[in-house]
């Protein structure tokens, strides 16, 4: 999933056409079937900021229809990728210049695995609030720092899954892609800062991880069963 802007360095990486920009399609249909359950009336117009090459959107979509989606990312190479797949993309950004959006215009926002690359995480929220209407719905995802192999991983002294000390390599961790870590959380941090950004009504479920190599997948979908120990956080609350 592309991601916010942050200084040069970060702006220039997330631009490389070779940084990837999607993620799985399990993850994006569990959360759309959670958000498609939760709007109240048709016609909701829904922000996916930080849309990425629009993958996750084309996935969530028919599970959406009958809602405006709209993709949101800075980057203009995720957006020239995303454009065939989404009706409407809009440039904007949740920790520079703002998102070009009316105060309380939004009855719900995607952030799908953005906010674990943000350098300010709370102005990020600062803004996704502004734009949702009161009690308007969030749907955030994020890696879990607490997964069940970065908890063996750790145990071993190794670097835990998703974290990353670098920009240029892999160090210490296991997988081949760099992907621009900055924050990672634990289903109790995740709802701790969703609190005190302002969001109430934090339910915190879980997703399986596309990366995990096929023979632990099993295990992966059944550590779902408890999301503090999952890969993948998923993030429902509503604005105050």
């Amino acid at each position: 999933m592309a991601r916010a802007g942050g200084p040069a360095g970060l702006r220039d990486f997330y631009e490389d056409p070779g940084v990837p920009v999607a993620s799985g399609d399990v993850r994006s249909r569990q959360q759309a079937r959670l958000l498609a359950a939760a709007l109240d009336r048709p016609g909701a117009l829904v922000l996916d900021v930080g849309c990425g090459d629009g993958t996750a959107a084309a996935v969530a979509g028919p599970i959406l229809a009958g809602h405006r989606i709209v993709g949101v990312d800075w980057s203009h190479d995720a957006l020239r990728r995303a454009g065939p797949r989404m009706s409407h993309v809009v440039r904007g950004e949740v920790d520079g210049g703002g998102l070009p959006f009316a105060d309380g215009c939004a009855d719900a926002v995607l952030f799908s695995e953005v906010v674990e690359h943000l350098v300010d995480p709370d102005r990020a929220m600062d803004e996704l609030r502004r734009v949702l209407r009161p009690g308007g719905h969030l749907m955030l995802s994020t890696p879990n720092l607490a997964a069940w192999y970065n908890r063996a991983l750790l145990l071993a002294g190794r670097q835990p899954v998703f974290s990353e000390v670098s920009l240029r390599g892999i160090h210490g961790r296991p997988g081949t892609e760099v992907v621009g870590h900055l924050r990672l959380f634990t289903a109790r941090a995740l709802r701790s800062f969703l609190r005190s950004s302002g969001f109430e009504d934090v339910r915190v479920s879980a997703a399986p991880f596309h990366g995990v190599p096929r023979g632990l997948r099993l295990i992966d979908r059944a550590a779902c069963a408890v999301p503090s120990a999952a890969s993948i956080l998923l993030a429902h609350a509503r604005r105050r």
